[in-house]
């Protein structure tokens, strides 16, 4: 049985949530602001947070950015439009996946199943080694990127997914591969969250001055593009 915590300030959501999470054979726990989630998730009990983006006394983001630098139960974000996913899966917050409102009980509930069953399987393995396309640099084993002499910070996913497109530069990948690639076979992610992972790798390598790193094949999936400095 997994332990799941709510944080959402809409009663009728929790309940919905509650229900629905228990309907599936899930333990489930509350909070209604963000105060009282960041407490109840920081007693390390739930195997994932299902967590709305406005709460009152402390926000979804800023919550999940204070959770991070303690623990890596995953998040499942509640937004109430599809632009905030830039927001929620931006900023090196670590969220695992988003639902937008209004949102059918039974597609949450496969996402959590998802989520959970990729976390037990863990990531995928290998020996990693230090890639270089162009003016980029990349070292997955010590987690390292950078642009001529620009540092670029990325997330765990945004590196698996330049790992996976620079081993093969000329090679295009469909999503699925890229999904493979970040999450592992088999496992269920919706192609807006990995748009979503894509769009914030390509603004972090164009702010470090790199704005031809990766290019859209349209009708076919994506590859590596020159790489190479202004």
């Amino acid at each position: 049985m997994s332990h799941i915590l709510i944080v959402d300030d809409d009663p009728q959501i929790r309940d919905v949530l509650r229900i629905a999470l228990k309907k599936a054979g899930h333990d489930v726990a509350e909070a209604g602001d963000g105060a009282e989630g960041l407490a109840k998730a920081r007693s390390g009990k739930a195997d994932l947070i299902v967590l709305d983006i406005g709460l009152p006394e402390m926000d979804g983001l800023e919550l999940c950015r204070r959770l991070r630098a303690e623990h890596d139960t995953p998040v499942l974000f509640l937004t109430a439009r599809d632009e905030e996913i830039d927001r929620v899966l931006g900023f090196e917050l670590g969220g695992d996946d988003y639902v937008t409102k209004p949102f059918s009980p039974r597609e949450l509930v496969a996402r959590i199943r998802a989520i959970l069953k990729r976390t037990e399987q863990g990531p995928v393995t290998g020996v990693p080694q230090p890639l270089s396309h162009g003016a980029l640099r990349l070292d997955p084993e010590r987690h390292l990127c950078s642009f001529g002499t620009q540092t670029i910070a990325l997330t765990a996913r945004e590196m698996s997914l330049l790992e996976h497109l620079m081993t093969r530069p000329d090679h295009v990948a469909t999503k699925a591969q890229l999904t493979d690639a970040v999450y592992g076979p088999s496992i269920h992610v919706s192609d807006r969250t990995l748009d979503s992972h894509l769009r914030n790798l390509r603004a972090k390598l164009a702010e470090a001055g790199c704005d031809n790193a990766i290019e859209t094949v349209h009708g076919v999936g994506i590859r590596m593009g020159t790489c190479q400095a202004a």
